[in-house]
């Protein structure tokens, strides 16, 4: 019983020390925020404390020649602000009729793509489940009679591969067409056509 107790201490002794030694996790942070040295452009992390806040984020890559120019034009001391009107006779704003049309009429386009192949699933799933059916129909028409197991086991050895094979043929469609609806799904998604269930 003594050795007992005498662990215990010991235990809560080990435990009191290691709780007493270890930093918080904010002290930890600070410490690594002192210590930092200097770090190469290749190597910058970037966190809230070094975030550019006036500046904006600069795009990989060339410019848009519509940006290109506006930052020529802003970055020359005696460039006159752009007048307003000008930009609008050489930019019209595209109608929204217009535009709005232009999308329904694309959703449109994918919907009934979607629906052609929804179409074409359904029928693969029906025409594999009568090929079920008709299976398992002659299976149980083949094995109900044992005269007729024995004399055509042949026959039904060949038939019934024929029809597994079948099968197969007809699962690998409906997983291909189900495969083509779902990229059709995805291509509509991204093309930005929305999805009525």
């Amino acid at each position: 019983m003594k050795r007992m107790v005498w662990m215990a201490i010991g235990v809560l002794l080990v435990f009191a020390v290691g709780g007493a030694s270890a930093q918080s996790l904010g002290e930890v942070a600070r410490s690594a925020r002192k210590s930092k040295t200097h770090q190469s452009a290749a190597n910058h992390q970037y966190d809230n404390d070094n975030l550019p806040k006036n500046d904006h984020l600069s795009v990989v890559g060339p410019a848009p020649a519509s940006d290109a120019n506006a930052v020529a034009q802003s970055t020359e001391p005696d460039a006159a602000a752009p007048d307003p009107a000008a930009q609008a006779a050489q930019n019209p704003a595209p109608d929204p009729k217009l535009a709005a049309a232009e999308r329904q009429r694309a959703a449109d386009e994918w919907k009934d793509k979607i629906d052609t192949q929804k179409k074409k699933v359904d029928s693969l799933n029906r025409d594999l489940e009568l090929t079920q059916r008709e299976y398992r129909l002659r299976a149980v028409a083949m094995y109900s009679d044992a005269g007729n197991r024995l004399r055509n086991a042949a026959m039904w050895d060949k038939e019934d591969a024929d029809f597994k094979k079948q099968l197969d043929e007809k699962q690998k469609a409906v997983a291909a067409a189900k495969q083509e609806l779902d990229d059709l799904q995805e291509q509509a998604r991204k093309a930005g056509a929305r999805q009525r269930e």
